[in-house]
């Protein structure tokens, strides 16, 4: 076994656990970090954002979301994998006079540092593993109801020495019904290739096509939301892409206090190990706002016996 293989096993050997709950059976992707949820109010309700309006965080989702903004808007957030993997992302939108909606987004992935080996196993050093992708958004409204947007994304991997980097673009759209208080939305993600292999083998991005909807109740204060994820993927049976659903849900307590909770089938049928699933693909959160500005989100979401991993999230509005 060569100097390379041995690398890329420690780095697959850490990251399966990670992403087998996001990636199908069978299908072999790079860049697979921008399957994670990004931030920490989306991932308690299982990551099921496609379709969320007036939040910064849709530029990661649906970048048609954008448009929906009351105002400027940031977020900061951050939060520890499994084996000690850090993430993180920040993200901005405003809308630029009659010309629409802007926005950024970023989020890396940190593996942490791990021992190098040659074939003959001599310890040569510590190898590093990074992700890093770059989203700049534009979004706008065809009449008052129907929203589109689009990202431009700039994505970044290392694996010690080895680098690969890729270009995608993201699509989306969100169309509104006030009098059911409803909205339903769509996007196709990662649609883009890559620019440099890591070692000259070209891999997929992962693809994804995403459909949704988010209705407010009318009385009880709870936006219910359901929607599929990976509709691109390929399966034996067309049907069978549709046991992706996720359905989450966030309730206001009051007017500081969200409760948020969710569920991803995928992810619970991925994450079976042995006889048991545990809580595998159950997620929950809490949203508090304060000083009129700020909301802090936290989110829970169980891998069922592999482990759970905690997220936290502060957004607040721009003058």
């Amino acid at each position: 076994m060569n100097m390379i293989k041995i690398k890329f096993f420690l780095v697959f050997s850490i990251t399966f656990a990670l992403f087998q709950a996001y990636a199908p059976a069978q299908q072999q992707y790079t860049y697979n970090f921008l399957n994670l949820n990004a931030d920490a109010r989306s991932s308690a309700m299982a990551g099921n954002f496609v379709a969320f309006e007036n939040d910064v965080n849709t530029i990661f989702y649906n970048p048609a979301g954008l448009a929906t903004l009351d105002g400027s808007k940031a977020s900061v957030g951050f939060f520890k994998h499994l084996m000690d993997i850090n993430s993180g992302t920040a993200s901005y939108s405003q809308k630029y006079k009659d010309i629409g909606y802007i926005g950024a987004g970023i989020r890396y992935v940190n593996y942490g540092s791990f021992d190098k080996y040659d074939e003959y196993f001599n310890n040569l050093g510590t190898l590093g593993v990074n992700d890093i992708a770059l989203s700049v958004g534009y979004a706008n409204r065809y009449m008052e109801n129907l929203k589109y947007g689009v990202n431009v994304k700039l994505i970044f991997s290392s694996i010690d020495e080895y680098q690969s980097y890729g270009a995608a673009v993201d699509l989306g759209a969100m169309y509104t019904i006030p009098d059911q208080k409803m909205t339903l939305g769509a996007s196709i993600l990662n649609l883009g290739t890559q620019l440099k292999t890591y070692n000259g083998v070209r891999e997929r991005l992962p693809l994804d096509i995403r459909v949704g909807m988010s209705k407010r109740l009318d009385y009880l204060p709870l936006t219910f939301n359901i929607g599929f994820s990976n509709l691109a993927d390929e399966y034996d049976k067309f049907f069978e892409r549709f046991k992706n659903v996720i359905v989450g849900g966030e309730f206001d307590l009051n007017e500081y206090v969200l409760l948020r909770a969710g569920y991803d089938n995928a992810a619970r049928q991925n994450l079976e190990t042995g006889s048991s699933k545990g809580i595998a693909g159950f997620s929950a959160g809490i949203g508090i706002k304060f000083k009129e500005t700020y909301r802090l989100d936290y989110a829970f979401n169980s891998f069922g016996h592999i482990g759970s991993v905690h997220r936290i999230n502060l957004a607040f509005d721009l003058k």
